[in-house]
């Protein structure tokens, strides 16, 4: 019998469990993609990108605290991005190379932990289908919506953080090992 990853997605469950769960996967994933470099390696890029896993860290920060406030419930998306965003499309791929490694881990691991508060806080006042800030077409965006765009998200960047990894030490593989632990 092989033991499941505590990030996978039940073999059964709710719509909530799920979704929940396929995000914790990607975040998981993602964190053990870019994890245990040096700024050598956080910034290391491949030839045709500007992307580097330094910038992926940062870039996922700024949209974990972005979803789960700003575009949650309207909220301001708080410190440490009112103190240090500059408002630039850029701003998150631009600064990276000059974050430590340890400040760009802290960033990312302090994200996740409060966008997790949030979103449990979210979907036991209102599941689902509850109406978010975020609107399209003068409609609000349901919170279901909202995840699916979160996992769209991941998904695209742990791909770019595969290609990445690779790139600087030869780490492959479509899951951490079952004792990794993030957070």
């Amino acid at each position: 019998m092989t033991e499941t990853p505590p990030w996978a997605p039940p073999v059964a469950g709710t719509d909530v469990d799920h979704v929940l769960a396929s995000l914790e996967r990607l975040r998981v994933t993602f964190r053990w993609k870019a994890d245990g470099l040096d700024e050598a390696g956080l910034r290391a890029r491949i030839d045709s990108s500007a992307l580097s896993l330094a910038s992926l860290l940062k870039h996922l920060s700024l949209v974990e605290d972005h979803y789960s406030t700003t575009a949650l419930d309207g909220s301001s998306i708080g410190s440490p991005w009112t103190e240090i965003h500059d408002g630039t499309d850029d701003f998150t791929e631009r600064t990276a190379v000059e974050d430590s490694a340890a400040s760009l881990y802290e960033l990312y691991d302090g994200a996740v932990l409060r966008a997790k508060e949030r979103y449990a806080a979210a979907v036991a006042a209102g599941g689902l289908d509850q109406p978010t800030a975020m609107e399209e077409a003068g409609q609000a965006r349901s919170l279901r919506r909202l995840f699916h765009d979160l996992l769209e998200e991941y998904g695209r960047h742990t791909g770019h953080a595969d290609l990445l990894r690779e790139a600087v030490d030869g780490r492959v593989g479509e899951d951490p090992p079952l004792d990794y632990r993030p957070w």
